[in-house]
């Protein structure tokens, strides 16, 4: 190739490069934007919460509070700190949704990798049965009467017992195994004479902690956010989760606004919103203390488990 037609050739490369860099530098700009929206759409409204909660009364009722607080105090905040049944509740609901958490992935585990399998007979029809949950709900009085007849009404187990098995964790966890762990892997274990049992919890189960923290995830933030089931089916004060509870408090804030209300003349002392914000925030910051530690498993887990049915 002669100089003049190499460097023609270079020219022609070097146009095409930016070319392509320019076209990248666009689409990039655009992802960039789409991305920062969206993650607007979930902090900003974090961020409105968090400042409202330790912001004063007066500037939260007259709605001049939005991204930075105004006439900073903690009053809320000692409010909720204060109170011994409050911080009773915390701690009996992170163990109710530990407790939770460990029997529900149990059980996904023991229905998912059977139905994961071909040589199982009747998968299909296994599945199925499995599934009609997911689409089907007797309501809450044929439950409450179950409940009633199984006398797990006002125990611990009525928060546990009843929820652990989740149609749509079992279909992401068998579709995970299904998707990733090849036959062949179990087929050598087999000729090594390895059991079932032993395939699951030393081949099986050390090679899907992404999808293994991903339902755990799912399990811990369902439980601990639930608050129907404590409302229903509970009345020992004793097992109040902390949902249940600051429902509880937000609600005799409102109605102490409401008499205040009455008996001032419309002159409020005090306003369940930041009473409200505060109790958020104080049950949102343990998830999101949590969250960091399996946010590398989390979205590996959730495209690989949904993308093969």
């Amino acid at each position: 190739m002669s100089k003049k037609d190499k460097n023609t050739s270079e020219m022609t490369t070097s146009a095409g490069g930016a070319r392509a860099i320019n076209k990248f530098r666009i689409g990039d700009v655009i992802m960039m934007a789409v991305i920062i929206i969206l993650c607007a759409t979930c902090v900003l409204p974090f961020i409105h919460v968090a400042a409202k909660s330790i912001s004063g009364n007066t500037a939260v009722m007259s709605k001049s509070v939005y991204f930075w607080p105004k006439d900073i105090t903690f009053d809320a905040f000692k409010r909720v700190f204060g109170d011994e049944s409050m911080m009773y509740s915390m701690g009996f609901s992170a163990i109710v949704t530990l407790v939770f958490t460990i029997l529900g992935m149990l059980v996904c585990t023991c229905a998912a990798y059977p139905l994961s399998k071909k040589r199982l007979k009747g998968r299909k029809v296994l599945t199925f049965l499995l599934m009609v949950p997911m689409y089907f709900n007797a309501g809450v009085i044929p439950a409450y009467l179950l409940y009633q007849d199984l006398h797990v009404l006002d125990t611990v187990w009525v928060l546990i017992l009843p929820l652990i098995y989740s149609s749509y964790n079992m279909l992401i966890m068998k579709n995970f195994f299904m998707s990733t762990i090849p036959d062949s892997l179990e087929e050598s274990a087999f000729l090594d004479g390895a059991t079932n049992f032993q395939i699951l919890w030393k081949i099986v189960l050390p090679l899907s902690k992404p999808i293994l923290a991903t339902l755990s995830l799912f399990y811990a933030v369902g439980r601990w956010n639930s608050y129907a089931d404590n409302m229903y089916f509970t009345r020992d004060a004793k097992l109040k989760m902390i949902q249940y509870k600051l429902y509880q408090l937000v609600a005799s804030a409102t109605e102490a606004q409401t008499a205040s209300l009455a008996d001032t003349g419309g002159v409020s002392q005090s306003t369940p919103e930041v009473l409200q914000a505060a109790s958020i925030m104080f049950v949102t910051i343990p998830i999101i203390i949590i969250y960091p530690f399996l946010q590398k498993y989390f979205v590996q887990g959730t495209m690989i488990g949904a993308v093969k049915g």
